[in-house]
């Protein structure tokens, strides 16, 4: 089983945290979707060729992200199913997930997004609260969140998840609670939640150091996680990567082949591919993109990675999730004395209770996940 992403690079409004690639000018829309067309032709066969004669390659999960996917059309949206569906078998019994913003999610917009193979929604909220949205740039309002979810839930989508995102300045730690109890009291099966991060060069960051926008405080953040954590938990919230949390069963299925190594394949710009020690990108810019495609040369750029860097690559994402860093996987991958050395590093982490270990599984705890990138890095090859 394998999943494939799509990057759609097209936004109504730029948030002012972003650092993903997305234009908020349509003009190459029309050209980027014959391209994403032709690319998905032109990489049938990154997975291998099917086990039955005149076969197609079964997927478990398609994903469409963004920038905005939720700006397209149902005909365009549909466009892209029925390429996928001449070269990969997919159906309702896969997860078929498309990223919207609130205010695309009209109930028109949504009773036709029931008649494409589209079965899970992932909705930006973000917050339900305006001065939140405002600092961010969001482009709805707190009004067209809650109409969003609750007529996605009204038209049959019962596979939803939310994101959310604390340490925003602008949020206390008592409508940070609001923001969880409304997500909660929706039903919704899956919520993924993310610090506020000043990336470098995104507007948020000028206007930051410029002193038009209030920072971001660690110490709000590691708080808001622990309240979230606690909360979210106490109603069956299972906390299973560190930014996602789902009720039993409701995990999502493409991002755990993300953090489990299974491979992947990103068609669009900027969307990246995973195989075994092979990663692969298109570059983060759209009309190079679409020059190359329409050439039929694919613009990608590949690294085959090295033993260091995939169990560095390994320790980052294993050691985000519940099940933690297996050992034997370790041994088995990288030796003996790989495994040996790992074991005697982790023992302080262990020691301070930030990390424990259970099953020949390294598994961090809850305290020990506000530090899981300093971890890993600590743990890394060299």
């Amino acid at each position: 089983m394998a999943g494939i992403y799509i990057h759609i690079p097209f936004c109504r409004q730029a948030c002012h945290y972003c650092s993903f690639h997305f234009s908020v000018s349509q003009r190459h829309k029309e050209g980027f979707l014959a391209s994403l067309l032709r690319e998905i032709e032109l990489r049938h066969d990154f997975f291998g060729k099917p086990k039955m004669p005149g076969g197609k390659f079964r997927l478990d999960s398609v994903y469409l992200g963004g920038g905005t996917p939720s700006i397209l059309g149902i005909e365009e949206l549909n466009s892209i199913f029925k390429r996928l569906s001449e070269y990969f078998n997919f159906d309702q019994g896969n997860e078929i997930t498309l990223e919207a913003n609130p205010d695309d999610l009209t109930y028109e917009k949504l009773g036709a997004l029931r008649q494409t193979p589209i079965n899970r929604l992932s909705i930006g909220i973000q917050s339900f609260h305006e001065a939140d949205l405002k600092y961010m740039n969001r482009v709805h309002t707190p009004g067209q969140a809650v109409n969003a979810v609750e007529n996605a839930l009204k038209l049959g989508f019962e596979n939803l998840t939310i994101d959310l995102i604390y340490g925003t300045p602008t949020m206390n730690d008592a409508q940070w609670k609001e923001n969880l109890q409304r997500t909660i009291d929706f039903g919704i099966q899956h919520i993924s939640a993310y610090a506020l991060t000043v990336e470098p060069k995104t507007a948020l960051d000028v206007f930051i150091r410029r002193g038009q926008a209030r920072p971001v405080e660690e110490e709000q953040s590691a708080r808001q996680f622990e309240i979230m954590v606690e909360m979210l938990a106490g109603h069956g919230y299972e906390h299973y990567e560190i930014s996602n949390f789902a009720l039993p069963g409701k995990f999502s299925r493409h991002n755990l082949s993300y953090w489990t190594g299974k491979p992947y394949l990103g068609l669009g710009p900027s969307a990246h591919s995973f195989r075994g020690s092979e990663r692969s990108w298109n570059p983060p810019n759209t009309t190079k993109y679409i020059q190359s495609i329409q050439k039929g040369i694919l613009p990608l750029e590949t690294e085959q990675l090295t033993p260091a860097q995939r169990y560095d690559e390994y320790l980052m994402t294993s050691l985000r999730t519940m099940w933690g860093c297996n050992l034997d996987k370790v041994k088995e991958g990288w030796g003996e004395k790989k495994r040996e050395e790992l074991e005697k590093q982790t023992r302080r982490y262990i020691e301070q209770g930030l990390m424990f270990e259970s099953d020949c599984h390294l598994i961090l705890t809850e305290k020990g996940r506000l530090f899981a990138d300093r971890i890993a890095s600590d743990l890394f090859w060299v």
